[in-house]
């Protein structure tokens, strides 16, 4: 009778585990630190190419990875798509993510845009140059991330807060090229050049040059992109059109880019779909897709770009692995802090 029991519960078992399998077979659960408009078209081709439904919950990324921390192994999600690479290291470290061997996603994007342990994938580029009000600046005296320290641009710098995460991406790069303490000293010379108090966001730094407020501003160039084609905004558009581009390090590693991506759930029920749509995002239509519409970097080499990246003109990128930068991150901020930068 025991025997008997014991196979009954186990034939219950496998029915329960076969069901839930065919319950979570036509779907993917994703949480996404980009906003809705910014991924949904893409996740209802994906929808209509395979037939698996895509569940969004989108909010801030410190939000979502508190969330999936405190879910643990009840989580529902599947997939979690973040901006910056540091982020995609907090995830790692909180081993909410699980290794994927993906030939797909290892021939689409490059080694440095994706981690070591296969544990999260780059899916778009986002650089962040030297930028410039036309006719305030000669490009030939500013070719460097280096060179913003020098006293020649006092008073002419404007940036954001040393809180905002692809501030501390570029020192944390920064570090990699040039060591923490070489960098400290970049970073009390930056500071000592700033033309204000860091505030607002990237847009508001190009804006706060174009008023006359600074000469330079560091941004990432799909703020810019965005404002140059807001059909709705003339004042931005206006304001955009006034700036220039600097691509720095051009003569060494390169300009320094930052990658919006992705990792499965470590533990995804869907993990079949969560790879699927990781792959479908760095196909060449999606790859298209978020340059012609969210104006970032295909990650994927060979992808057509839109009008307005193009005219930015081609660039160097730096291609030391985006991993370091979520290592680099801790030292990064306390850097920043000691050289003042708030």
């Amino acid at each position: 009778m025991k025997k008997t029991s014991t196979l009954g519960i186990a034939g219950v078992l496998l029915f329960i585990s076969t069901g839930l399998n065919e319950a979570f077979a036509d779907e993917v659960n994703l949480y996404s630190a980009r906003k809705e408009a910014l991924i949904k078209p893409l996740l209802d081709k994906f929808s209509e190419q395979t037939g698996v439904t895509v569940n969004l919950v989108t909010a801030a990324a410190d939000a979502l990875l508190a969330r999936l921390k405190s879910e643990g192994k009840l989580t529902p999600a599947d997939v979690f798509i973040t901006v910056d690479a540091g982020r995609l290291h907090r995830a790692k470290k909180a081993e909410l993510f699980q290794p994927i061997d993906s030939m797909i996603l290892k021939s689409a994007i490059p080694a440095q845009y994706r981690d070591p342990d296969g544990v999260w994938f780059g899916l778009s580029l986002r650089a962040r140059p030297i930028m410039y009000v036309k006719g305030k600046v000669d490009s030939a005296t500013l070719t460097r991330y280096e060179d913003l320290a020098d006293g020649l641009w006092k008073g002419r710098i404007c940036i954001r807060s040393s809180g905002n995460i692809y501030n501390q991406s570029l020192v944390a790069s920064m570090i990699a090229a040039n060591g923490e303490a070489d960098t400290e000293k970049w970073a009390e010379g930056l500071v000592g050049n700033f033309a204000r108090s860091p505030a607002g966001g990237d847009r508001d730094q190009i804006k706060a040059a174009v008023a006359g407020e600074c000469d330079i501003a560091i941004a990432n160039t799909y703020y810019l992109a965005r404002m140059l084609n807001d059909g709705k905004d003339d004042a931005q558009r206006m304001a955009a059109e006034k700036m220039a581009i600097i691509w720095p390090n051009q003569d060494g590693r390169g300009a320094h880019v930052n990658v919006s991506g992705a990792g499965v759930i470590r533990h995804s029920r869907n993990k079949e779909n969560a790879i699927r749509l990781l792959e479908f995002l760095v196909s060449d239509d999606s790859q298209k897709w978020y340059a012609e519409v969210n104006h970032e970097y295909p990650v994927k080499t060979g992808v057509e770009m839109s009008e307005t990246l193009t005219s930015f003109g081609e660039f160097k990128a730096d291609t030391v692995n985006l991993a370091s930068l979520g290592e680099y991150n801790a030292p990064a901020v306390k850097l920043m802090d000691r050289a003042g930068w708030r």
